[in-house]
């Protein structure tokens, strides 16, 4: 079932191209809670984030997320470029719960385009972040998903991010985007930032923040580029081989990236 929030006021920029963009970090908002499942102790959590281009590849998506060796059986599930309809049929089948918002109304595809946090374990807390700078030309805005994870080890604070293109925007105007979402998270002791960054580099800002940055030297996740990416602090991962690219089958122009993580001990 799609649980959506009061409906945030809409902005419409001037242009024909223009995108309709949702200024209200408080929606719209939609989520759903998985049916209780019997619990389960584990001391690593699988993650995978994925951008499944406009949402048109959910079902095959769906297939890959339930069936490739690495992304079956996650934890954490964060999704980029989807709609509310595509991320409720993805954490179903996953019997995961979820939280979605939408950044804006495409242009291209008169479909929502947002970010959305799956979770196998309760989701406590969440919001919306409006991320610096509008694109250039169709004046397309990009968020984070922020969420509050209450894992079997403690709460983990997670943000499935999507930056601008490389079209949309230059690349101190996306440091400055991680930048936003940096300094939100500097509260919290153990953190998960993934999504699609869409640069090589932009990530590199986040070592000096105390995080480590495992999705750094991986293969190409976009054409000839690796942008899809993970940051971690007060956690790592649970060996040097526990991170991957998944298979890319024509769900998307993204390939999913996964990764098994573990808690860091206090302290360290």
């Amino acid at each position: 079932m799609i649980r959506r929030a009061a409906p945030a006021a809409l902005l419409l920029l001037a242009g024909c191209a223009s995108a309709l963009i949702y200024p209200d970090p408080a929606g719209p908002r939609y989520g759903g809670v998985a049916p209780a499942a019997a619990p389960t102790a584990t001391d690593s959590i699988r993650v995978v984030t994925f951008n499944i281009a406009f949402a048109r590849g959910t079902q095959q998506a769906i297939s890959l997320l339930r069936s490739q060796p690495g992304l079956a059986g996650a934890d954490l599930v964060f999704l980029q470029e989807m709609d509310a309809p595509s991320t409720a049929a993805v954490a179903e089948s996953l019997g995961l719960n979820w939280v979605y918002y939408p950044a804006s109304l495409h242009p291209s595809t008169h479909r929502d385009f947002g970010n959305a946090v799956l979770s196998r374990w309760p989701i406590t807390e969440d919001r919306k972040m409006i991320l610096p700078h509008l694109a250039r030309g169709r004046r397309t805005q990009r968020i984070a998903v922020a969420a509050t994870v209450r894992t079997p080890g403690g709460p983990v604070r997670v943000y499935c991010v999507h930056l601008a293109t490389m079209i949309g925007n230059g690349p101190t105007a996306r440091r400055e985007q991680l930048d936003s979402v940096l300094a939100d998270a500097d509260r919290f002791p153990t953190v998960l930032i993934a999504g699609d960054f869409n640069s090589e580099t932009v990530p590199e800002i986040a070592l000096q923040h105390g995080y480590a940055w495992p999705s750094r030297r991986l293969p190409h996740t976009s054409g000839h580029w690796t942008l899809d990416h993970m940051l971690l602090r007060g956690l790592a991962l649970a060996s040097d081989s526990a991170i991957g690219v998944g298979r890319d089958e024509g769900s998307s122009d993204h390939k999913p990236v996964w990764a098994v993580l573990v808690r860091m001990p206090a302290g360290r």
